[in-house]
């Protein structure tokens, strides 16, 4: 046998052995065994680089390549359920679909909801092509070299392995949907290694999943063994009308289907699943928050249609939260990155929702008096949605005499400042007890508090503001740890070699520089924004840096002049004029300006090109050829339009691309709201 032909033998083989342990939890070979194969497969790849195939069992470790996320438009749109907590309201969408259909007889599937991170993944010719996140349902991440370490997603399909014959073909292209997540065991175990690493710990599976796929660094994806179940099937040469068969015919495929799907053709069976799986779903090894309906039928599905949110055609049950009673034994608190201090409920360890529950958010101090809670109570503990537990409760009966009332901190646990609160028009210290302004304390430390620093460096590098790809939170962390930023303005002055420490990472840290780098063609607007000033979102920093066109100007502004421009009120003209005139925040400021970070607004915005959109209010939706979205709402900007984000009786058009969303179409339709192309709208604007 040649060298080329055990390349391709062992590829089958080892995707088979995957199936076997990930999919089947019937593993035939031992992990040593497995290895071993694997061990060979790579040596005999290093010799034969042009045989190189990205779907190769060898990639499902990962590798340190990967730079960053591209967007990508979903071919079809990936919408939300509508979601009901009672059986009622089960019964009241049955009867829906009943009256919908004209009393045609109907199947419904029940199956799991998983909580987990939505993916899209797409096959050609029985190879993955491509894995997509939700997004925003319209726009994805483009996330494909990280879910081809997820060992339970097939990266060749079942006939072309030659592993067992299928039932159904499938299409030459087709979509498959699910969920990734992070089992259980998965889960504590990464939560072990990050308590004793003195890292901050994942409050729940679902963020582990989701921060894991997020990875700019695949081999953290492989390390952290995610897991996926899909549910749904899309393309235009499916095998059957009906979902369950299509998803059984997945299975046959190689995709991980849930044994727990059932069809049914009754309400009284629909709430029957629900109250069994309500019970068996905590022996599951993945979370589950509940149970999604889907009316079987693809051509009943289409006649059904859609709402202005979701699906006709389908719905969730959310399960109730579960409920447990444990003692409460201290509040922590904790401080973000706008330096608003949150109280934590550190508990008796007790089992809750397939996890052990140490800790609970008390939001605000409001709350703590609400349930007037003492050291020593017994509370009751549920968890929102299954994911933030919460306490909703309190034993009074079991309250230890000696108990002594929770009193709020005054000082930053971080940093020693005396804590503020947020009343009317300025910052003011409010004494202890007093009912006056906001409930929330802050600390007003915003340039040296660490954890505020370390926020608004996180905040300063995400893609809304200044777009620096591989600086994620556990990285800055890193940083900051080893003093090579204690600011922003920190970030322009770090090197290769700083980075790059023991040289191993040599091509990742350049990346790093690179984007850095990079980040001085961000334009004002979101040089703005990425200052991270207090209230100050992505619009606001944008009509500001439209009104004052320079940072100067902005920076020299007084609360009057601040309050003219539109949606600035008088507790973030404070906030503005507060951060500008704090002289750590000037000094950085003044950095950044050497460092050559864009100052004032560019030589295109200043002069506007028309007025022939003035007082026009307008929504962009869909995908274009001619502009991006970003470009079109500067183009609107530019000739007197406004931008909105959403449609009401009050917008003038639609600017609308390809793939425009159903639910926005709808509500045009429904509100008489005028839809314009791309074309006719360039030729608007002339």
């Amino acid at each position: 046998m040649s060298e080329t032909e055990r390349i391709a033998q062992l590829r089958r083989e080892l995707h088979e052995h995957n199936h076997r342990y990930y999919v089947d939890n019937q593993p035939t070979i031992s992990d040593y065994d497995f290895d071993q194969l694997m061990h060979e497969l790579q040596d005999l790849e290093a010799r034969h680089p042009e045989l190189y195939d990205p779907n190769s069992p060898t990639q499902r470790v990962g590798s340190d390549l990967q730079t960053g996320f591209r967007q990508v438009t979903h071919r079809y749109p990936m919408l939300s359920l509508a979601n009901t907590y009672s059986e009622e309201e089960v019964r009241q969408w049955y009867e829906s679909v009943q009256k919908g259909l004209a009393g045609e007889p109907f199947e419904v599937c029940c199956e799991m909801k998983y909580d987990g991170l939505s993916i899209s993944l797409t096959y050609v010719d029985g190879q993955l092509t491509q894995a997509v996140t939700r997004g925003d349902g319209v726009h994805g991440d483009d996330v494909t070299a990280n879910v081809r370490t997820i060992g339970s997603i097939p990266l060749v399909l079942n006939d072309r392995l030659e592993m067992k014959p299928i039932i159904s073909p499938f299409p030459r292209e087709f979509e498959i949907r699910g969920e990734i997540l992070m089992p259980w065991a998965s889960f504590e175990r990464l939560n072990r290694e990050r308590e004793a690493a003195e890292e901050p710990l994942f409050a729940n599976p679902r963020n582990a999943a989701s921060g894991t796929l997020k990875s700019l660094d695949p081999r953290v994806v492989a390390a952290r063994q995610l897991d996926a179940y899909l549910y749904y099937l899309l393309g235009e040469e499916l095998p059957a009308d009906g979902h369950y068969e299509n998803l059984e015919a997945a299975r046959g495929w190689g995709f991980k289907i849930s044994q727990g799907m059932k069809k049914v053709t009754s309400v009284e069976e629909i709430l029957d699943f629900i109250n069994y799986w309500d019970t068996e779903r905590k022996n599951l090894p993945v979370a589950t928050d509940g149970i999604v309906l889907k009316v079987n039928s693809l051509r009943q599905q289409r006649a059904l249609g859609f709402t202005a949110k979701s699906p006709r055609w389908a719905i969730a049950y959310k399960f109730k939260a579960e409920r447990a009673c444990t003692e409460l034994l201290e509040v922590t608190y904790q401080v973000g990155r706008t330096g608003a201090v949150t109280p934590v409920a550190n508990m008796t360890p007790v089992q809750l929702a397939g996890t052990t529950v140490r800790r609970a958010t008390l939001n605000n101090e409001d709350f703590i008096r609400s349930f007037d809670l003492h050291i020593g109570d017994h509370v009751y503990v549920e968890k929102g949605g299954e994911i933030i537990p919460k306490i909703v409760g309190v034993d009074i009966d079991q309250r230890p005499i000696i108990a002594q009332p929770v009193q709020f901190i005054r000082r930053c646990p971080e940093c020693g400042t005396p804590l503020v609160k947020l009343g009317g028009v300025s910052e003011a210290t409010v004494p202890a007890g007093s009912p006056a302004g906001s409930s929330a304390w802050y600390c007003p430390n915003d340039a040296g508090c660490p954890p505020q620093i370390k926020g608004r460096i996180e905040h300063f590098v995400s893609r809304k503001a200044m777009n620096i790809i591989g600086l994620g939170p556990e990285i800055i962390e890193e940083y900051y740890r080893r003093r090579l930023i204690h600011n922003i303005a920190d970030l322009y002055t770090i090197d290769v070699q700083q980075i790059n420490g023991d040289g191993s990472r040599d091509k990742s840290a350049q990346n790093i520089v690179n984007a850095i780098q990079k980040s001085k063609e961000v334009p004002f607007e979101r040089v703005v924004f990425a200052l991270g000033i207090r209230f100050v979102g992505e619009t606001s920093a944008r009509l500001l840096a439209r009104h004052f066109k320079t940072m100067d100007a902005l920076m020299a502004a007084t609360p009057d002049e601040l309050q003219e421009v539109e949606g600035i009120g008088e507790v973030m003209a404070g906030s503005i004029v507060g951060y500008f005139q704090n002289p750590t925040n000037r000094e950085i400021v003044e950095r950044l300006r050497q460092y050559g970070l864009q100052f004032e607004l560019s030589a295109s915005l200043l002069v506007p090109c028309s007025s022939v959109l003035e007082n026009q209010s307008i929504v962009i939706s869909g995908v274009f050829q001619h502009h991006s979205r970003d470009e079109y709402k500067e183009l609107i900007e530019q000739n007197g339009g406004k931008n909105v984000g959403s449609i009401s009786s009050k917008t003038s058009f639609i600017l609308a691309g390809e793939n425009m969303g159903p639910s926005k179409l709808q509500k045009a339709e429904k509100l008489g709201i005028r839809i314009v192309s791309e074309d006719e709208f360039l030729e608007m604007i002339g």
